[in-house]
């Protein structure tokens, strides 16, 4: 998949990018394309999602700091559209929309999570029902609570001004708990419906139980920190 994702990156702004490549785990680097640059982290031990991608926004400074999974791929150049959108007023992190293989939107613009979501979530997942849009697409600008960390662009200062992601996240909800704090901190979180990647989601945590305990925990984390609570508190006035 990463293979595919460099081929993609280094026809659309290689010139323009430093690419971050972090092997989580030991494994054999895929054939990389010419004439992208790029630097390689390889970790001793395996690291969360959260404090890999800080230790990339550390490795290459830059304006712009671009959080993108392995599982995207990127049918056309999203970054000149979604760098204008980071100069709207207040904007902490802009994003695309993502759709799966077969063209269907994936719900990567969503709301705060509640117990009453997550558990219509849960319920809908036991019945196989595909999780359904939080809000609609129509060609508007869409300011949503969160966005999935699966494709996040970042202005430096705005990343720095929340200190990135909390690392206390192991896998999942880091996301959650970023949009949260920069909005707390009066930025705005907004997806561009216009500009389209599309994402081979793996979902490892219907299937595989370490991940689902992972899930569960951030779960309980976010809801239990004070962000979480601040963001509850600001939902319900």
């Amino acid at each position: 998949m990463v293979a595919d994702l460099l081929s993609d990156l280094a026809a659309f702004a290689a010139p323009e990018l430093s690419v971050v490549l972090t092997l989580n785990v030991p494994e054999n680097l895929p054939a990389l394309p010419a004439g992208l640059p790029m630097s390689v982290i390889r970790n001793g031990a395996p690291k969360g999602f959260g404090a890999n991608h800080n230790a990339a926004f550390r490795a290459v400074p830059g304006d712009y700091f671009c959080v993108l999974n392995p599982d995207v791929r990127l049918p056309a150049n999203p970054f000149p559209a979604l760098a204008l959108l980071l100069d709207v007023p207040r904007a902490g992190v802009v994003a695309p929309l993502a759709t799966n293989a077969q063209g269907q939107l994936e719900d990567s613009a969503r709301r705060f999570p509640t117990l009453g979501r997550l558990t219509t979530k849960f319920f809908n997942m036991l019945a196989g029902r595909r999780p359904s849009p939080d809000y609609e697409a129509q060609g508007r600008l869409i300011e949503p609570d969160w966005t999935s960390g699966l494709f996040m662009l970042f202005k430096t200062a705005g990343y720095e001004a929340v200190s990135g992601f909390d690392e206390r996240y192991f896998l999942y909800y880091e996301d959650v708990d970023l949009c949260a704090r920069l909005r707390l901190a009066g930025f705005r979180v907004l997806v561009d419906p216009s500009v389209r990647v599309v994402h081979e989601a793996r979902r490892d945590s219907h299937r595989n139980f370490r991940h689902a305990l992972w899930h569960a925990n951030s779960i309980v984390r976010f809801l239990c920190s004070s962000t979480g609570r601040r963001v509850a508190r600001s939902a319900v006035a």
